[in-house]
């Protein structure tokens, strides 16, 4: 790995300070590559707190554009970005913050027919959607390619995720099975979100890719946080170390 610059060790010098990350950790943060999949409420503050943090490269898949109604929760956009492509808008917002990072994006939809395509590049993935079938096909492409990823999903007041690492816990599809009925569960846009609870768990999701790239502290591997901004409660969920008849990893 290339030495850090002066520039750099002033930039992250606060990373450099920490014990468990260091120079090592501040190297492996630069060489690493992070997919991020939708780049809304989660995908926003986790690209802008992976940049800041000196992930080297940082991909961004999303096929929607800006509209006035993403303000309230997706930070990485502003007026001056309505009707411009997410994934563009959030390149161009990292690319103002750290000149270290370079941003690679994707206008496109996740499905069968490109998702792995779109994995093979990165060392960790960010399901960072909105919707129940492209997490079930974020989750079984991950553990098919054997990618560590994290999950996580807002709703109102409230917000989860989890973290699968092959080999280490079970995957989304352990504990949630299959795709709920449609109607079963209500849309953000349907249901509401408080915009800060995008800021919560999007920040969750960086500091999970950040810990894996760096190998500092525990991962949520067996483990579903969730968070209740209401009450304001933090709470882990112990998951079964493994399930066999799970029909993606059950019998890796």
């Amino acid at each position: 790995m290339k030495e850090l610059t002066n520039e750099q060790k002033e930039r992250y010098a606060r990373h450099l300070a920490l014990q468990e990350v260091g120079e090592e950790g501040q190297k492996k943060l630069l060489s690493g590559r992070v997919l991020i999949i939708g780049a809304g409420g989660l995908g926003c503050p986790a690209a802008m707190y992976l940049a800041a943090a000196g992930v080297g490269t940082i991909g961004v898949a999303d096929a929607d554009v800006v509209d006035l109604s993403n303000l309230q929760r997706q930070i990485a956009h502003g007026m001056e970005d309505i009707g411009k492509a997410k994934a563009e808008s959030v390149q161009e917002t990292v690319n103002e913050r750290n000149p270290d990072v370079q941003v690679h994006t994707y206008q496109v939809f996740v499905s069968k027919g490109n998702i792995a395509d779109l994995l093979k590049d990165y060392d960790f993935v960010l399901d960072a959607t909105d919707n129940f079938a492209a997490k079930f096909l974020i989750n079984d492409a991950c553990v098919k390619a054997q990618k560590p990823f994290c999950h996580a999903g807002i709703l109102r007041f409230q917000g989860q995720l989890m973290t699968y690492v092959p080999g280490k816990g079970p995957c989304y599809r352990c504990i949630f099975h299959e795709e709920p009925p449609e109607g079963a569960v209500p849309s953000g846009k349907e249901a509401g979100i408080i915009g800060a609870m995008a800021g919560v768990i999007g920040s969750l999701q960086a500091m999970e890719a950040i810990k894996y790239l760096s190998g500092a502290g525990e991962l949520l591997t067996g483990r579903l946080l969730t968070y209740d901004a209401l009450k304001n409660e933090f709470r882990t969920v112990r998951l079964p170390a493994h399930v066999p008849d799970c029909p993606v990893c059950g019998k890796m």
